[in-house]
């Protein structure tokens, strides 16, 4: 195939879709014979995945790879921040956690070149093996206060000679003094790189626009290559929380009903995207104790502060929600974080997460469980309670969680070794990240409810495979290709 030029999309702003349309371009390459892959030299994000060589990165990343029909590796995200606290994170580099920041030392201190040649690095080794490398900013690309720290947008942009393509989001509003002023405060050699505009997320009859493309052709000196409407009926798995305002939020009657608690630092609800397509479920997040009761099922979800969370759900009465649904015989299960809290204690000796050595639990499960410096993160196989069929799923966890009794494991390894504990068939926990993306672990889980289950069995993976499609061709139908191929030439 043709060598192409490197193809980066940036924002006016965060949450414009440059993740979406990223996703969507990496599934047009793979359609058209090349063989892409994605790249984000910085992601900050909760949700993160483990590689098959048991690293972390974002999970906007690993959904791209996905798309590119390619295994994700770090060097996709070589680095990966972490909110551990609204003004900290942790930071991940290169698939390994190097620390926690706070986030004026980390955007303030040294201009970052250390990582940015690190994220160089990574570029150039993919951009060794793939062809053509897809690039994504962060946020906006005119945040002066931060720009010359910066790693992932415009520097990246000159240092990989991407054919740059800026994205805005009409939605919002003010899609005129985004779009001119984000290119008004770039360097003449910046402005250089940008080859074309895309306006997304727009409603209603986009012929109505076609004075708007013109008035920013204009103003910009750039051309407007798509105008995306809205795409409500594609499904791309979200790269982080800021997706949740988007879900529901309370019971419904006629559907089992499964309560997700609203954790303030939520990591991985993609754990849950299976369930939310289940025709029979009614999948809502909550920190409402009575919307708690009212659930058929409670789920604890992960967490990248075990113990803030912890003592937030004390404080504001889901704790007590959660142990009067299951003396009412609910079924409640927690994931990572959410099983370290369903234990007896969580301790933190080396205060990985913040300044609380120890606190008690919910008291659910009699397991202890101990903060780690080292993490855990790989993708596992293993059998779920004493089902023979295999499971898949990934762990990405700091601590252990020691049992009472080593017999109680939930899940088996295939070397022989075990994860989680299971209480009953209504109380169980687990590390175990994607445990829910397994036919036979939903099956199990929501027989307990006793209600009638009719759905047919659920393909995640035929799922998500067509929604990539379907994605590629909504840009394909709205994005000049032609021209986005001829800016990516070298000729």
């Amino acid at each position: 195939m043709q060598k192409l030029k490197p193809i980066m999309f940036v924002g006016t702003a965060s949450d414009v879709g440059k993740s979406i349309i990223n996703t969507g371009f990496c599934r047009i390459f793979k359609q058209d014979g090349y063989t892409p892959a994605p790249f984000k030299s910085q992601n900050m994000s909760l949700n993160s995945f483990a590689t098959t060589d048991g690293l972390e990165i974002g999970r906007a990343q690993a959904v791209q790879s996905e798309a590119c029909g390619i295994p994700c590796s770090t060097d996709m995200n070589p680095v990966l921040l972490k909110p551990t606290s609204d003004k900290s994170s942790q930071v991940v580099l290169n698939g390994k956690p190097i620390g926690n920041q706070s986030a004026y030392d980390y955007f303030m201190g040294n201009n970052k070149m250390e990582l940015l040649k690190e994220a160089q690095a990574a570029y150039n080794r993919l951009s060794e093996k793939y062809n053509p490398i897809v690039l994504e900013g962060a946020g906006s690309i005119s945040e002066l206060n931060l720009k010359h720290r910066d790693i992932t947008n415009m520097r990246m942009a000159k240092y990989a000679d991407a054919a740059t393509f800026l994205i805005a989001d009409i939605d919002r509003g003010g899609v005129f003094a985004s779009v001119y002023g984000s290119i008004a405060l770039l360097t003449p050699e910046e402005k250089a790189l940008i080859k074309g505009i895309i306006i997304n997320k727009f409603r209603g009859d986009a012929r109505l626009f076609e004075d708007g493309k013109k008035i920013i052709e204009d103003l910009c000196g750039i051309p407007v290559v798509g105008v995306v409407p809205f795409a409500k009926d594609i499904y791309i798995e979200e790269e982080d929380s800021v997706g949740l305002q988007n879900k529901r939020f309370q019971s419904v009657d006629n559907k089992i009903n499964i309560a997700v608690i609203l954790l303030n630092r939520l990591s991985n609800h993609t754990d849950f995207n299976v369930l939310e397509h289940h025709e029979n479920v009614n999948l809502f997040y909550t920190r409402d104790p009575l919307e708690i009761e009212k659930a058929d099922i409670i789920i604890l979800p992960g967490s990248k502060n075990t113990i803030s969370d912890l003592i937030d759900i004390k404080n504001n009465g889901v704790a007590k929600a959660i142990i009067n649904a299951y003396k009412n015989n609910k079924t409640v299960i927690g994931i990572c974080g959410g099983y370290q809290m369903m234990g007896q204690t969580v301790e933190d000796p080396h205060q990985m997460e913040g300044a609380t050595e120890s606190m008690t639990g919910l008291g659910l499960l009699p397991v202890k469980t101990i903060l780690t410096q080292e993490k855990t993160t790989r993708q596992v196989q293993f059998q779920f309670k004493k089902h023979q069929a295999t499971c898949e799923g990934y762990e990405i966890h700091m601590g252990i969680s020691l049992a009472e009794n080593n017999e109680s494991a939930l899940n088996t390894f295939n070397d022989g070794t075990n994860d989680g504990y299971y209480l009953s068939d209504n109380c169980w926990g687990t590390y175990i990240h994607g445990i829910l993306d397994n036919e036979i672990v939903i099956k199990d889980l929501l027989s307990q409810t006793k209600k009638e289950i009719t759905a047919t069995p659920f393909d995640y993976k035929a799922f998500k495979e067509q929604q990539y499609d379907l994605l590629a061709q909504h840009l394909r139908e709205h994005i000049d290709i032609n021209y986005v191929y001829k800016a990516m030439s070298f000729d």
